[in-house]
């Protein structure tokens, strides 16, 4: 999202129908240049929630608020203010998000996705909110397609100016996510704040919302360091997947950070292991462990615009909602060769993405997870790579579908809208159990290249619209549209493309697909304009037939086997 400048319009907004006290524009006597002053004193820095009252062309009006449900205002921690016993606040990093549209289903209640806890705890059915006006409207100018009614989210950056604007989760859950509005990162039992090296240190926390260790605004090397995290709570579970609250270390305020031979490890709820938070900020970690046991506990954490280089690692991780390699709001870059990257828990996967994040030469496996899941305007390039999951039935959205590899959008605002990109180049790709890809509520492009595909059951690829039970979306117009390109690939199984999505498939070079390709109508009843199925099969490529198949168009330079099967076209004309 481009830095947008804005200004501050006079108007004050009351709680409801007070026009009449309201100050009109003319009477204000302050200057624009004032006004903007004073309103970046007091957003800066700060992430703010806001309705959309008014759109004119780039130009859109934002009123800043808050929900206020029956039992009073959810302001942060779900673990307090919501109901339910023991599930983490809002919404953390992983995994197809849900009802709070969240991500990991452990950190959004309701209907999360890999990383974000969910469970049986949070009702589904809580309060309808009102939204409350809290300041004056702001005025923005965005490239961000918005529509009055839309409730966003706007980022500021230090200066007050506006980073970004994506929707809230607000809206689409019908509550509010449980983060702080500004950066909250705890306290530290051990801070180091100037440049220097250290080598074989101890560094222990036990603390509450107490980092181990923490490297703040300098640029350090630590060789041969422990850091534990022993015990300690998190009061919020936002906080720690967004701003590494309670994790065993973390780099922060532009810090550079190289760490080598480090044994790192966390006992603690939301305790994740490595976390490289905010622009500027860099983690470069080799040859080193991390396990964390506990929920909501990733291995490497990155978000708000960090970036972590890791090499050779093994991480393990055992709670739910514990991705291996992970991150969450504000994205980053990570940049992982070589190594082990284990997840045990539920809703875990070995990698979750909301970031550009690149694995070479890995080890990656989900034991009760899907593998890997891309949320929203964020990318996964793998390059030599042996990658297994195995997601079970008792995941937070395997009631929407059981899979491997998930690229969503979970509108819980934690990830821009935009198309995803998944790439994959050589080693191996396994699927425990379900689809083997899912993709549903984005667009995304997807390419494979002498990847060796194995599928125990379930199709190929699913690309279809959900029931909008965890929030993705609308149900009847939340479909999905996939550009994939298989080149020297061989790909076996079934393709499944709804009335609401759309699929264009390129086998290029010498691939060969074997399976069948039918489109079927969306469950909701939903239809697109832009839905259909588009084949081409290029010179030297094969497509073998396992069954009827109904696409719309074919483009076909290879070989078509039907094996006795046809293809119908949307004219009608059938192919045998």
């Amino acid at each position: 999202m481009n830095k947008t400048a804005m200004t501050f319009l006079a108007a004050l907004i009351l709680l409801s129908g007070c026009s009449e006290n309201a100050v009109q524009a003319d009477e204000i006597t302050e200057t624009e240049e004032t006004k903007e002053t004073d309103s970046r004193n007091e957003y800066a820095g700060k992430t703010v929630t806001g309705q959309v009252t008014a759109v004119s062309g780039n130009t859109a009006e934002i009123i800043p608020g808050q929900m206020v449900y029956d039992s009073g205002t959810i302001s942060g921690n779900m673990e307090t203010d919501m109901p339910g016993s023991g599930m983490p606040g809002g919404n953390s990093q992983s995994g197809p998000a849900g009802g709070m549209p969240g991500k990991n289903g452990q950190d959004k209640p309701d209907g999360q996705p890999p990383e974000k806890p969910g469970g049986d705890d949070f009702p589904g059915n809580m309060p309808e909110g009102i939204f409350v006006a809290t300041g004056d409207a702001i005025t923005v100018e965005t490239d961000t397609e918005l529509s009055a009614g839309d409730y966003v989210e706007i980022v500021f950056a230090a200066d007050g100016s506006v980073e970004s604007i994506s929707p809230a989760g607000v809206h689409t859950a019908g509550r509010p996510g449980g983060g702080s509005s500004e950066v909250t990162q705890g306290t530290s039992a051990n801070t180091i704040i100037e440049d220097g090296s250290y080598s074989s240190e101890i560094y222990v926390s036990t603390g509450d919302d107490e980092n181990a260790l923490r490297v703040d605004g300098a640029e350090v090397t630590l060789n041969g360091i422990t850091v534990r995290k022993d015990a300690g709570s998190s009061s919020n579970a936002e906080n720690g997947d967004f701003y590494g609250v309670n994790a065993a270390l973390l780099a922060t305020n532009g810090a550079d950070v190289t760490i080598v031979n480090a044994d790192i490890s966390s006992d603690a709820r939301n305790g994740n292991g490595v976390f490289s938070y905010g622009g500027g900020t860099t983690v470069t970690i080799s040859d080193s462990t991390i396990r964390t046991k506990a929920d909501n506990s990733g291995g490497i954490q990155t978000t708000g615009g960090g970036t972590t280089i890791a090499s050779r690692l093994t991480v393990e991780t055992e709670g739910n909602s514990s991705a291996a390699i992970r991150s969450d709001r504000g994205g980053g870059t990570v940049i992982v060769d070589g190594g082990t990257y284990t997840s045990s828990g539920l809703n875990s996967p070995a990698v979750y993405s909301t970031a550009d994040i690149t694995v070479r030469n890995a080890e990656l496996t989900a034991v009760n997870s899907e593998a890997l899941v891309i949320e929203g305007k964020n990318s996964i390039r793998l390059e030599n790579c042996d990658v297994s999951g195995n997601m079970s039935t008792q995941g937070a959205s395997s009631d929407i579908n059981i899979h491997n590899v998930m690229i969503y959008q979970s509108m819980s605002g934690d990830a821009d809208v935009g198309t995803s990109s998944f790439s994959m180049t050589g080693g191996s790709l396994v699927s425990g159990s379900g689809d083997m890809f899912f993709i549903t509520n984005t667009s995304a492009v997807v390419y494979l290249s002498n990847v060796k595909q194995t599928n125990s059951s379930g199709n190929l690829m699913t690309i279809t619209g959900n029931n909008a039970s965890h929030g993705w979306g609308t149900a009847g117009a939340n479909g999905a549209h996939v550009e994939m390109t298989a080149e020297d690939q061989v790909l076996e199984g079934d393709i499944v493309v709804d009335t609401i999505s759309g699929l264009d498939l390129t086998l290029a070079g010498s691939s060969s697909f074997s399976g069948s390709i039918v489109i079927t109508d969306n469950e909701e009843g939903g239809s697109s304009p832009d839905a259909g199925v588009h084949v081409t099969v290029e010179k030297d490529s094969v497509w073998t037939l396992t069954g009827d198949c109904v696409i719309s168009t074919l483009d076909n330079s290879g070989t078509i086997s039907y094996n006795g099967y046809t293809i119908t076209l949307a004219d009608g004309t059938i192919l045998k």
